[in-house]
């Protein structure tokens, strides 16, 4: 018998026993949905970080003081220490090659004040360069000028939600602020760059020149940086690094290379992308079980078909079918199950996946290489599964299968 004579037989088959067909196949719809829809969860996350990782700017390099390095601790109350210094940026823009470019970093926190408005939020001392390496855009005004980072001017540039509960409406452009009760003229407001990888608002910021930040709203003792550097290129940022490495235990003596931490845009993404893949595989491999749970109903299923079709296997074989046509009717008959589940469990998935983006707020994103590995998989079960009740079918001995009542 051909091919598609056996096809024929096989859909034939499933179709007689319409509800027993779509309760075999309940299990591969839902071990294929709910594969899809974590894999679906576990690549949102993951396209999620990667979206706000690039928010962090271009090719960007942190360097850091270790202060958990014990030695470093010593070496500083000795008078020299691993504190990075204003001449350190000066020194990684002139010596260190393929820097683009770099700007000092004081963090601090502060009460904001408008009016009657009150507000208390994140506030960096930078250098102009820092606009650049984070790629900001602004989304009214302007940003500060080197001259009023040389004069130390009180002047800043602020982010969205700062602007939105301060000012409530109104332009913030050109108006005076108070941070920490010291006037602040508002240069310019920022565009929106949401959440940072650490679930932090990146709105939530008051930019100021790192000049006056260090002198009106840092103490000495208080006055720890960071310096942000923008490599040339990706490429360029192993080499920026290493060389970062390098200079700054030359810098500052009784340092060493473990005194600095020098991390890249790179390393945070690579660090990133493992965890969300490490969370795809594992979410996958738990959704994964409820195929091998539908593939033993395939089998079930498949065996309790054999026992009921015995005689009528008898005949076909008593009128010239072969075992390998038999066999291969059976394999069919558990295939086409398996992919017809395949495609109502991508349907259920997709609508699942959708569900949850919406109604949780997740970032969802179903990608082809899930669905086709779902679909894949299936087709694999009803193989793997189909194929002993298939033998057994076709092994059945001629005069017992037409005896068979």
């Amino acid at each position: 018998m051909n091919f598609f004579g056996i096809l024929r037989i096989a859909f034939k088959s499933l179709a007689r026993n319409k509800t027993r067909t779509f309760l075999t196949m309940l299990g591969i719809i839902i071990g294929v949905a709910a594969v899809i829809t974590m894999i679906a969860i576990g690549q949102g996350a993951k396209k999620m970080v990667d979206d706000q990782i690039s928010t962090m700017g271009t090719n960007v390099i942190m360097v850091m003081s270790n202060f958990s390095n014990t030695q470093s601790t010593v070496r500083q109350s000795a008078g020299s220490g691993n504190t990075l210094e204003e001449s350190d940026v000066a020194a990684i823009r002139e010596k260190v090659d393929g820097v683009l470019y770099a700007s000092p970093v004081y963090n601090t926190f502060g009460q904001l004040k408008y009016g009657n408005n009150n507000w208390r939020g994140s506030i960096q001392g930078v250098d102009v360069d820092f606009f650049l390496i984070r790629s900001m855009e602004l989304d009214s005004g302007d940003f500060f000028y080197p001259s009023e980072v040389e004069n130390g001017a009180k002047v800043c540039v602020i982010g969205k939600t700062v602007a939105d509960n301060l000012f409530m409406g109104l332009d913030p452009v050109g108006k005076t602020m108070r941070i920490r009760n010291i006037p602040f003229t508002v240069k310019g407001v920022l565009k929106s760059k949401g959440q940072s990888t650490m679930g932090g608002d990146q709105d939530d910021i008051v930019l100021a020149p790192y000049t006056t930040t260090a002198t009106r709203l840092l103490g000495m003792r208080w006055r720890f940086m960071t310096i942000i550097v923008s490599a040339e290129s990706k490429e360029r940022i192993p080499l920026v690094q290493q060389e970062i490495k390098n200079l700054m235990p030359a810098r500052h003596s009784g340092t060493t290379t473990e005194d600095f931490v020098v991390s890249s845009q790179t390393d945070v993404a690579e660090a990133a992308n493992t965890i969300a893949n490490t969370m795809t595989v594992l979410l996958a491999s738990i959704a994964g079980i409820s195929l091998l749970v539908g593939g033993i109903g395939i089998m079930n299923i498949m065996l309790v078909s054999v026992t009921e079709r015995i005689k009528e296997i008898g005949i076909r074989m008593a009128v010239g079918a072969g075992k390998n046509d038999v066999l291969f009717q059976f394999v069919v008959e558990a295939i086409a199950i398996s992919i017809l589940g395949g495609l109502l469990g991508i349907a259920l998935g997709w609508a699942l996946a959708s569900i949850l983006g919406k109604t949780m707020g997740w970032s969802i994103l179903v990608t082809p290489w899930s669905v086709f590995l779902s679909v894949g998989f299936s087709c694999l079960i009803g193989i793997f599964f189909g194929w002993y009740p298939a033998r057994k079918a076709a092994n059945l001995n001629l005069i017992d299968a037409l005896r068979y009542e």
